[in-house]
């Protein structure tokens, strides 16, 4: 309010109240959304060092733990290494991840003998050539005996596998053998014409896009991929001989890819008997303990990784966002 002469009050405009009162409530909403945004930025700052602690105590828990293994005194035990799933890189059942496991078990004094757990369907040839021969390998620079023992299969790249054991123990409904080798693929130029569309394909070499599933089969192409897995098949059937010795009863179809149960694998001589892990450690070892030396994908480091991509995917949002191009 206003005095005048007479000391008479003299009401404000309404207009300029309403004006001071819009102003403040502005104003009051601004300072109360930044103090949203400070303490919801506390927050998040720090759930990412909790997760970060998370990670970092997890992956030094663990390399304590296996300093503390490395370190102790063994027993003598049975080393377990699983082979399961596809045989492949970078898969669980990458020939990295078994050998890294197969090394380990062969030097440690305590192991008795080293048993493969196979249950895989197979895979590629390559890594499973790469396994086989530094089983075989080790096998003679440690005088070690390996067993392997197949749960539900063992089959064709797995089979590859399990034949540098000195012996395989099988259940009698388990499914041992497909040695063999395959290429697949699919052609779609029959559905291409049904739907008018037409394959524009340049290369510079004639066997370039050989298997190209848009164009027609090439009859000489097909023959040099069949020769070629003629004789990655003929490598496949010199490990098998070479494994399994005068125990492998050959027949026309031993080789043929044909799977066979376990029953039947001890009779044709692709196995040596009838078993479980159990049976292998207590009755052929003759170490009870079973110890797991199979490496499998630290939890930590795999979220670690996880949240690197995350925060490489933010990293990259917020450059574009700023006209930076990341190439």
């Amino acid at each position: 309010m206003n005095l005048d002469p007479l000391d008479n009050p003299v009401p404000a405009s309404a207009p300029s109240r309403q004006e001071g009162s819009w102003e403040r409530e502005t104003l009051e909403r601004l300072v109360f959304e930044t103090l949203r945004e400070q303490r919801a930025a506390r927050r998040w700052k720090l759930f990412f060092r909790l997760v970060w602690l998370a990670i970092i105590g997890s992956v030094l828990w663990l390399w304590f733990q296996q300093a503390q293994m490395a370190g102790a005194v063994s027993t003598p035990h049975t080393a377990l290494i699983e082979v399961k799933g596809e045989i492949a890189s970078g898969a669980e059942a990458s020939a990295d991840n078994v050998l890294s496991s197969v090394r380990a078990a062969f030097d440690d004094e305590g192991a008795q003998a080293v048993v493969l757990l196979i249950d895989s369907p197979g895979g590629s040839p390559v890594q499973a050539g790469i396994i086989n021969d530094e089983i075989t390998r080790l096998k003679s620079l440690h005088q070690k005996k390996v067993y392997a023992v197949v749960e539900e299969t063992c089959a064709s790249a797995a089979y590859y596998i399990a034949t540098a054991a000195d012996e395989i123990y099988v259940d009698k409904a388990s499914l041992v053998g497909s040695i063999g080798v395959l290429m697949e693929g699919f052609g779609f130029t029959g559905l291409m014409d049904k739907v008018g569309v037409e394959r524009r394909l340049m290369v510079a070499g004639q066997n370039k896009a050989m298997l190209d599933p848009f164009s027609p089969q090439d009859e000489a192409q097909r023959a040099y991929i069949q020769s070629m897995l003629g004789e990655i098949h003929a490598q496949f059937i010199e490990v098998v001989k070479k494994g399994r010795g005068t125990r492998l009863k050959e027949t026309p179809d031993t080789f043929t890819g044909l799977v066979w149960s376990g029953q039947q694998a001890v009779q044709q001589g692709l196995a040596d008997g009838l078993g479980s892990l159990d049976y292998v450690a207590r009755e052929v070892v003759k170490a009870e303990d079973i110890v797991d030396y199979t490496q499998r994908e630290n939890v930590g480091l795999r979220l670690a990784r996880e949240l690197g991509v995350h925060m490489g995917e933010g990293i990259f949002k917020a450059a574009r966002g700023v006209g930076i191009e990341l190439r």
